[in-house]
């Protein structure tokens, strides 16, 4: 069995800082981790193949950098790893990026599962993983918290819902977002620190996974961000000190002074 794993390498701090004039992330100088959520997705990748045998193959696509978010996977019980990188892809959006990423995947033959996290800490968007999954056609399950079956034909999981899960079986080749309940990822082990390193990590350009570079990066990205900015820090508010009576006087009156009430 052939389990894809997609992760991502995203700032490891919520101090994120923002460039005035571009507009984008300042990723310089910023420590860059494996998305938390991705996390997940690798070790429910690794224990499935630990269950039905085969390999898990890990892809990302980013800069040069990235790479050592891919050894890092290694390191933690994937086998080979692919890195999509190209100076067109830079600046795509989440449809620009899934274009990219399936298009990839599309060279990789014979798969059966693709595991992604529910979503990346720097977006947000959770939209990636069914993204890429509608353009390459198969069936795709979101917030998966336990793979109760999994075989050549169909794939039977839990899917995390408000009031419960929901038991859904799909056929296969499928991909699935994980949510963080589904295992508790695994620590890196010498071995596999020591087969990260000497790893030869495939990498691939827009040329290699026969991309239209109009479909990649900002040219191919539909959603364009005009504007974006740090909020103004806000200014401390007053303090009312004394018994809950004389507060709920000083606050009224207060109240009165600001035409509230």
């Amino acid at each position: 069995m052939h389990i894809i794993v997609c992760i991502k390498q995203v700032p490891g701090t919520t101090n994120v800082q923002i460039d005035p004039e571009k507009g984008t992330l300042k990723r310089e100088g910023v420590e860059a981790v494996i998305n938390p959520f991705d996390e997940y997705a690798l070790e429910e990748g690794v224990r499935l193949k630990e269950r039905t045998g085969g390999k898990v193959t890990v892809i990302t696509m980013g800069p040069p950098q990235a790479d050592s978010a891919l050894r890092e996977a290694i390191s933690k019980g994937a086998d080979e790893a692919i890195l999509v990188s190209d100076r067109a892809f830079a600046g795509a959006d989440t449809w620009a990026t899934s274009y990219a990423l399936s298009s990839a995947i599309k060279t990789i033959p014979d798969y059966s599962v693709i595991i992604c996290g529910k979503q990346a800490t720097d977006g947000d968007t959770a939209q990636v993983g069914p993204s890429v999954a509608e353009m390459l056609d198969i069936p795709h399950v979101a917030y998966v918290k336990k793979v109760e079956e999994i075989n050549d034909k169909f794939m039977k999981v839990e899917r995390m819902m408000e009031d419960g899960y929901d038991l859904i079986e799909t056929p296969v080749p499928c991909l699935i977002t994980v949510v963080k309940e589904i295992n508790t990822p695994r620590v890196a082990s010498l071995k596999g620190k020591m087969n990260a390193k000497k790893a030869v990590i495939k990498q691939l350009n827009v040329q290699c996974i026969n991309a239209d570079t109009e479909k990649c990066g900002l040219k191919g990205s539909p959603t364009q961000v005009m504007k974006i900015f740090t909020p103004p820090q806000r200014k401390g508010g007053d303090k009312f000190t004394g018994e809950a009576n004389v507060q709920a006087q000083a606050l009224v009156k207060k109240l009165k002074e600001a035409s509230i009430i």
